[in-house]
């Protein structure tokens, strides 16, 4: 059995564990660190695990976890991956991995190094709607892809804690790496780059997107953390198209306009996927199986497709951040 420690007792990590110990057994989860005492002890309460410590180090020397989760801030994630590394942890990083490509490669490099699994905890490539409906694709079911449009916003945080740039907060890194992942997925790597958005003291708060591809299909994406945008994904091609329903990279259901006029124009077909506990299992069964064969990384989420998603992000928030009136609330457009 993998032992695992968890770094990090905010929201995400409370609805990971449960799958955590689902997938690899009661007893999993040996240690879990946070930075306020008072609540990682009260998160290793609820979720009956034996150790809470603040102490980063204690927890990585211990010889009783195989592997980490990393769940604390953004910019936080490539130095506590690069220390657990070296400690000879597995790592599993919560998306996105790192604060850049930059970031990403190095995290990638040191592991490969040290003979240990990295990957970014990116549930929506493993959850069995995207899977599938992406297969379909590619099979033809809506013929050549000609559009993707992916949008997530809501306004941020409901605990009115207000975002930071030196915690690495991002919508595009929190929000909108959901649609390019979904973009590239199906389309490859984009040759070209529009973006514009919302920056407030250097973080940004809302951004918009247009990727083109190679054969001039291409993918919008936008995300906000000041305001609701539709929540809802389209995979669009010359047969039909797909609607991925809100809240699109958790999604549980779909409708697939293709395959007969019917289909297209008035009954699409109903695609349903029910969650698995809090939708981590069928990721978290990937990382087990990678885990047990040897397996330094996971082919459906590898080093390349990390990376390409990254560098994406990467031109989209210098767009956005390097704008004309990034100081106030504004945004330009440019290309890549």
């Amino acid at each position: 059995m993998t032992r695992w420690a968890v770094l990090g007792t905010g929201m995400i990590s409370h609805q990971f564990v449960p799958d955590l110990q689902a997938v690899f057994g009661d007893g999993s989860v040996v240690a879990v660190w946070g930075r306020d005492e008072a609540r990682t002890a009260a998160f290793a309460e609820r979720h009956g695990i034996a150790a809470g410590t603040t102490g980063l180090t204690e927890v990585l020397r211990r010889d009783d976890v195989d592997a980490v989760y990393i769940a604390t801030p953004i910019a936080t994630h490539a130095l506590i991956a690069l220390e657990a590394i070296a400690a000879g942890k597995h790592v599993l990083i919560e998306k996105p991995m790192a604060s850049n490509a930059a970031e990403i490669a190095q995290i990638f490099d040191a592991a490969d190094a040290a003979g240990v699994f990295a990957m970014e905890a990116m549930w929506m490539k493993f959850n069995p709607l995207h899977v599938g409906l992406v297969e379909r694709v590619r099979a033809g079911l809506t013929g050549e892809p000609r559009n993707i449009s992916a949008t997530f916003g809501m306004p941020t945080p409901p605990t009115g804690r207000a975002w930071a740039a030196e915690r690495g907060d991002s919508a595009v890194l929190d929000r909108g790496i959901y649609g390019v992942t979904l973009a590239q997925w199906v389309l490859g790597e984009p040759i070209a780059v529009d973006a514009s958005g919302v920056v407030a003291d250097g973080t940004d708060l809302e951004a918009r997107a247009t990727l083109t591809f190679t054969g001039g299909a291409r993918a919008d994406v936008a995300c906000s953390a000041i305001g609701f945008l539709d929540q809802s994904a389209t995979i669009s091609g010359t047969l039909g198209w797909i609607t991925i329903e809100p809240m699109f990279w958790a999604g549980t259901a779909a409708r697939v306009h293709a395959g007969s006029v019917e289909a297209i124009m008035r009954s699409p077909e109903l695609v349903v996927h029910p969650r698995e506990g809090s939708g981590f299992r069928p990721m978290l069964r990937a990382v087990a199986e990678a885990l047990a064969a040897g397996d330094r990384q996971v082919a459906r989420h590898d080093r390349a497709a990390t990376l390409a998603v990254a560098r994406t992000l990467d031109v989209i928030r210098e767009r956005v951040l390097a704008s004309e009136h990034a100081d106030a609330i504004g945004g330009s457009s440019s290309r890549r």
